[in-house]
């Protein structure tokens, strides 16, 4: 039996960085996690993985490189699953004892087994279903994040089936490739895989790729992704799924409209199930929504005022950002005034190829609050880094209220579109205006020089308009 201050169910980014905050607080703290290394999906088969995998599929496959320097780069065709797994198993093991390190040095007790409640205060933590500890606690902080949801319709036992955690355990790469679900992580390793050369059918229900995004930039992307040789099939749904045991004999998917697809090997990316089976919620009165998400309010408390639930656990957005800070914001309003909530702008990362990555508003979303705005636009290909590194695609779209050309929104697609997205993001934050891209002295050459490129354009159509 052990007292804490607060005790966390889970050790992703929103676990970890939930437990710091109380301890720098002064707070006695505890963090369960069910899994013998520290991370959640985040570290584990989540957001580094992947994002380590696309950096190396665009090394093994020379694709920056290709055409550039006149000599075309191409695949390398002896490499292995152990050259395409490789780094990421580096980068795994280094962010785990990063976390290590991290909650060691804040003085946070990490407890390794499952945790659930015994009643609203006390959470038992069961190690192959034998109890070893039992922590009693004034708040808890459940960051028991998700995993990927799995349709009936497919046979997961069968190892050419993936969902998006196992696919990083693949023993051989897939000759061919289908990804059913064109959502973020669908498009994502379809574009990892069709970077290696390998031909790649997306299925996706929707008639468009990533609805969210700004309309110009998801065509744009589309585009992208085609020219790459992923093939999409939109507005369309897998009806069955034929598995041979034989692994000589293909996988065939037949679609709603009566295409019969075949592939060595099948990715299914149809969203995710919230982690809470198990943890023994609904005794205490912690509502859920549609695949188990928890339901929370502001500062993410639940119907029990002492149980705060954050990350992917509460559904949307489920971004490892997003999920840190709704920890740092649930901790301040469980041990202190509590007054910040969430900012409402927040910068969305795609890492496809090419990377997208947008804040505030699309074009569409001005156009249904009949906000007048104008566009800016600089492309990569003119920009003289985007010249040296060889961006073809790129592009930085700017959103201006037309009347005080206040900054409302801001889309890049390209090479380092989540790292210049912050730029952006920074101005609309603050509420500046074109003005502040037209002052600042930017750095040559670089490719956030493309702020002040699409702010003169921007500015040279109200000027057009105005004459």
């Amino acid at each position: 039996m052990a007292d804490f201050d607060l005790v966390v169910i889970g050790s992703g980014p929103a676990g970890e960085w939930g437990a710091v905050q109380a301890s720098l607080a002064g707070k006695r703290v505890a963090v369960v996690e069910r899994e013998p290394v520290l991370g959640g999906t985040a570290a584990n088969t989540g957001t580094l993985p992947s994002k380590t995998l696309r950096e190396t599929a665009l090394h093994l496959s020379g694709f920056k490189a290709r055409g550039l320097y006149s000599v075309d780069a191409t695949l390398r065709h002896e490499a292995t699953v152990s050259d395409f797994l490789f780094r990421e198993r580096r980068v795994k093991q280094m962010e785990r004892e990063r976390i290590h390190k991290n909650l060691q040095r804040h003085g946070v007790t990490v407890f390794q087994g499952a945790g659930g409640f015994v009643d609203a205060h006390t959470v038992a933590v069961k190690r192959d279903g034998a109890e070893v500890a039992r922590l009693t606690a004034g708040t808890v902080l459940i960051a028991t994040g998700s995993t990927p949801y799995r349709p009936p319709l497919y046979p997961f036992g069968d190892p050419r089936v993936h969902d998006s955690d196992e696919i990083l355990d693949i023993t051989t790469l897939p000759q061919t490739l289908v990804v059913v679900g064109g959502g973020v992580i669908g498009c994502e390793y379809a574009c990892m895989f069709a970077a290696l050369g390998i031909p790649v059918t997306l299925v996706e229900v929707k008639n468009d790729l990533l609805s969210f995004l700004d309309a110009e930039v998801g065509q744009l992307l589309r585009d992208c992704m085609e020219t790459l040789g992923v093939r999409l099939r939109l507005g369309q749904t897998v009806e069955s799924a034929h598995v041979p045991e034989s692994h000589s004999e293909p996988i065939r998917l037949k679609l709603s409209t009566g295409e019969v697809l075949e592939a060595d090997q099948v990715l299914v990316a149809s969203g995710r199930t919230a982690n809470t089976a198990g943890l023994g919620i609904e005794a205490l009165g912690v509502k859920q929504g549609k695949r188990g998400q928890i339901e929370v309010g502001l500062a993410y408390q639940t119907a029990v005022p002492h149980i705060y639930a954050v990350g992917d656990v509460i559904g949307f957005p489920a971004l490892a950002s997003t999920s840190m800070e709704q920890a740092r914001i649930a901790v301040e309003h469980a041990f202190g005034p509590g007054k910040r909530t969430l900012t409402p702008i927040l910068p969305y990362g795609i890492y496809t190829i090419p990377e997208v990555s947008m804040a505030g508003d699309t074009e569409e979303s001005l156009r249904a609050r009949s906000i007048p705005y104008v566009v800016g636009r600089a492309t990569f290909d003119t920009n003289p880094r985007g010249q040296i590194i060889g961006e073809r695609q790129g592009l930085l779209k700017l959103l201006f209220h037309r009347d005080d050309m206040k900054l409302l929104g801001v889309h890049v697609l390209g090479e380092q579109a989540s790292e210049l997205v912050h730029v952006g993001l920074t101005a609309l934050l603050t509420g500046a205006t074109a003005q502040l891209f037209v002052e600042t002295c930017f750095n040559y050459p670089t490719l956030s020089e493309a702020y002040k490129a699409a702010t003169y354009d921007a500015l040279d159509q109200v000027r057009v308009s105005s004459a």
